[in-house]
């Protein structure tokens, strides 16, 4: 059987198609002598991060619990989306996401708000912490739209009162990151630019208690 090495790749700072410096971390298992194990290629995993922290964060008061988004089947797996001119969807070969997508975006809100320092409590739903509020979402698009060439994220956002079960309140975030090639490395890159403004613009929203 083969051995596996594992590096990452370090982060871009500038340009529409760079890497975020706050995190993205592009882990590739390259596999030798796969024809030893009947195998093919195998697909580079990538990760997606979480929004940075705030320097200057304080007043934390409230406590939100975050479920885990939900989203169309195809969004249900660990395989990055390509969406048609004609609307078809696809599967972009080469290319993997570290975790599920729903739960890899549930971690990246947690951590994101984790980071901004604004909030006494950020968990799970499994955690049994009593909270304020629920944070509920639905991944409407995660994929790269072939005819413009562009990483397309959109999620709607919920924010529940605890206990009484009243939408506090509701927005839908959005991005659009163009993307110079539709291949797994580029497509990656450019949804996980495309989420970070995302991540950055709930956190905002979520912080500023409207």
């Amino acid at each position: 059987m083969t051995t596996a090495s594992t590096f990452a790749f370090s982060a871009f700072r500038r340009g529409p198609m760079r890497l975020r410096a706050a995190g993205f971390a592009l882990v590739a298992v390259l596999a030798s002598g796969l024809a030893g194990c009947g195998g093919g290629a195998t697909p580079l995993t990538f990760d997606l991060a979480a929004a940075p922290g705030n320097a200057r964060a304080g007043g934390a008061s409230r406590s939100i619990v975050v479920a885990e988004p939900i989203g169309l089947q195809t969004l249900e797996a660990d395989r990055i989306l390509v969406r048609e001119s004609n609307g078809s969807l696809s599967f972009l070969g080469g290319g993997q996401w570290s975790d599920r997508l729903p739960r890899l975006i549930q971690t990246r809100i947690i951590q994101s708000l984790e980071n901004s320092g604004r909030l006494r409590s950020v968990t799970r739903p499994g955690d049994k912490v009593v909270s304020d509020y629920q944070l509920v979402s639905e991944i409407r698009e995660f994929d790269i739209a072939a005819g413009s060439r562009e990483a397309v994220v959109d999620i709607s956002v919920k924010v529940i009162a605890e206990g009484s079960g009243r939408v506090a309140n509701a927005r839908v975030f959005s991005a659009r990151v163009p993307v110079s090639a539709v291949d797994a490395g580029n497509a990656a890159a450019g949804l996980d630019a495309a989420l970070g403004r995302v991540l950055v613009d709930i956190v905002r929203w979520v912080n500023s208690g409207r």
